[in-house]
């Protein structure tokens, strides 16, 4: 008997709401020109993914910012955009830049083409870049609610110069200030974020924290929230009672509020070792994955622990969502959504 799963679920009705119940339906525009339609039976026929989200409990849209003109490209025109549709929808706005022209994760963090390559240039650039962007935001109506300062930057991020296992902590940390700054002239009430991957790994979540604040670069201050992926695909220590004790440690240290800014489980999926092997590969399987990460969450002193986010529920065409698995979305090959999609609410 998987009593980790069990008795959260049993006593679900006593467990703690977070604040934010997210998703990052980024690609959806994209979508949209390609001729994907979503439905819903909850939801009036023609309603747009957005609201269909809504309707479930979604009430945070986390929309990913590339450096790119494009707007194919996650451009800052198509995240306004789309920032407008999902604040029409009764959704609040979560920006996660990227500072790249294409994809930042752990493995990759370019330096935008038309930036500088030095430092100074570097903390110059992403200080104007940041406000003016968060400034464009209000300016449409759409305030950011929280702002992620790169994305999984576990190595730093404008490599080479921000690289961390090529240049320390020092230039990363100029840099995060220098962001952090930007937001706040920009605005008083938006909260920015660092965000990880791998939430459950408490030794590499510890060993940034520890070297990444630095008297007059970083300040402890300069950072409101603390995001971390957790995914079960690409490890076997992936585990919620890792996640649990990784985030209990980080916020007994800094007492900074945590959300899970990243987060999937599959609905259909072979070959592949799962971190919780006991949790179903199925659609009911998605909802206990995301209630147990509610529990670890909700779990953490303080009250710290405010949010989750799920990544990219509707993107059909990529339902593996970059992993080995055939289907990680919250909707079928034709839109339908599944039972999952109720995860907003009964599950965050």
């Amino acid at each position: 008997m998987r009593l980790f799963s069990f008795l959260p679920a049993l006593l679900a009705p006593l467990a703690q709401a977070l604040t934010w119940h997210g998703a990052d339906f980024s690609s959806l525009v994209n979508l949209e020109n390609s001729g994907t339609v979503y439905h819903d039976s909850a939801s009036a026929s023609g309603a747009k993914f957005e609201t269909i989200l809504h309707n479930h409990g979604a009430n945070l849209a986390r929309i990913r910012v590339w450096t790119s003109t494009s707007n194919s490209q996650y451009s800052l025109t198509y995240g306004l955009a789309l920032a407008k549709r999902a604040a029409a929808a009764g959704l609040s706005i979560y920006v996660d830049l990227h500072y790249s022209d294409t994809w930042a994760d752990p493995g990759h963090q370019a330096i935008p083409s038309s930036w500088p390559k030095d430092l100074a240039g570097l903390n110059t650039q992403i200080f104007t870049y940041t406000k003016n962007l968060v400034t464009s935001f209000a300016a449409q109506g759409t305030p950011i609610s929280i702002i992620e300062l790169g994305n999984e930057i576990n190595d730093g991020m404008l490599w080479p110069v921000g690289r961390i296992s090529v240049n320390g902590y020092s230039p990363l940390s100029q840099l995060l200030h220098s962001a952090a700054n930007g937001v706040r002239a920009a605005s008083s009430t938006t909260r920015t974020m660092i965000h990880l991957a791998n939430g459950w790994d408490s030794s590499g979540v510890s060993s940034f924290y520890s070297q990444i604040f630095i008297a007059g670069q970083l300040a402890v201050g300069d950072v409101d929230i603390m995001g971390f992926s957790f995914y079960p695909f690409y490890g076997t220590g992936a585990t919620l009672a890792a996640l649990k004790t990784s985030l209990q440690a980080i916020v007994t240290k800094f007492g900074k509020d945590v959300i899970v800014a990243e987060t999937d489980w599959p609905a259909v999926c072979s070959g592949v070792t799962l971190s919780e092997k006991s949790v179903a590969v199925s659609a009911a399987g998605q909802s206990t994955w995301v209630a147990d990460i509610r529990t670890v969450v909700a779990g953490l002193s303080g009250g710290h622990g405010i949010g989750i986010v799920y990544w990219e529920p509707g993107w059909i065409g990529n339902a593996g969502l970059g992993s080995s698995c055939a289907d990680s979305l919250l909707v079928d090959g034709s839109g339908n959504t599944r039972t999952s999609i109720g995860m907003f609410s009964s599950s965050m």
